[in-house]
């Protein structure tokens, strides 16, 4: 059963649901075309701007459980090893751009 994104980086497995994750983003691939074909039958701003912020936040929220999953795994893994700052520091960062 493939129910989660296993996704390397610097020998640190990062873990999220794969149906959930993938499905929002090929969701929001979907919005975005539909405001490219918005863009180019030059359709009402206001309209436009919502389906932009839809999709925003649909990339945000994904963006979440792969983080969630992130501190979850590698994180708490860090904590229990001799030299944890570097997985808290990479973590905070992302949450602080997160935030802006």
């Amino acid at each position: 059963m493939k129910h989660f994104l296993l996704y390397v980086r610097r020998n640190y497995k990062v873990k999220a649901k794969k149906t959930d994750v993938s499905h929002k983003l090929k969701v929001a691939r979907g919005q975005l075309d539909g405001i490219l074909k918005m863009v180019d039958e030059n359709r009402y701003c206001v309209d436009i701007s919502n389906q932009l912020l839809a999709t925003q936040a649909l990339l945000k929220s994904a963006n979440q459980e792969i983080m969630q999953a992130h501190i979850r795994s590698c994180v708490a893994e860090a904590l229990q090893t001799d030299k944890p700052n570097p997985k808290l520091e990479e973590a905070l960062s992302l949450l602080e751009k997160m935030s802006n």
